[in-house]
């Protein structure tokens, strides 16, 4: 679905989620003989829907409007550049997908490599178009953690999009 310049996602679990309880709710109505179920169990169950595509849309324009700052302030680097010693910074990277993780759960994560090494990027979000294994990206976003704490550099992405070949550098 497109709102305004944003396109919100459901997550196949949200789906799944939302036709159980609605099964349950009709099945329950049936077994009950009782129709003023489906009034209060119909509407709580659309809102199980609901609920995350506007979460979604929310995370989605929120994005959206980091991507000029980012722009601007983002410093192009190497995966080799990238360490704990640059935590905070905004980067930009270039660089080949190699594995997508978490797609489903519309928080992706993506190990992207270019010819000095490879990171993961993650994001908290869906991208604004879909990503897949072998595509050739520019990523924006900060370098943080893996972990809270502790861990290697990693990606918080702000925006991952397609480039075509030729513009890797």
């Amino acid at each position: 679905m497109q709102i305004g310049n944003v396109k919100v996602r459901v997550t196949a679990v949200t789906v799944a989620v939302f036709l159980f309880f609605i099964v349950l709710v009709l099945v329950y109505a049936y077994t009950s003989q009782d129709p003023y179920v489906l009034v209060w169990g119909v509407p709580l169950a659309v809102m199980l829907l609901l609920i995350p595509m506007v979460l979604n849309y929310m995370s989605q324009s929120q994005y959206a409007s980091l991507v000029p700052i980012y722009e601007a302030e983002a410093k192009n680097a190497r995966i080799r550049e990238i360490n704990l010693n640059r935590l905070g910074e905004p980067v930009r990277i270039k660089g080949v997908v190699e594995r997508v993780y978490f797609q489903f759960l519309n928080r992706p994560q993506y190990l992207v490599a270019d010819r000095t090494g490879e990171i993961s990027v993650k994001m908290f979000t869906s991208p604004a178009e879909e990503i897949e294994k072998g595509d050739v990206v520019e990523v924006l976003g900060t370098v943080v953690k893996r972990y809270i704490m502790t861990g290697d550099a990693v990606i918080n992405c702000v925006s991952i999009r397609k480039v075509k070949n030729n513009q890797q550098s």
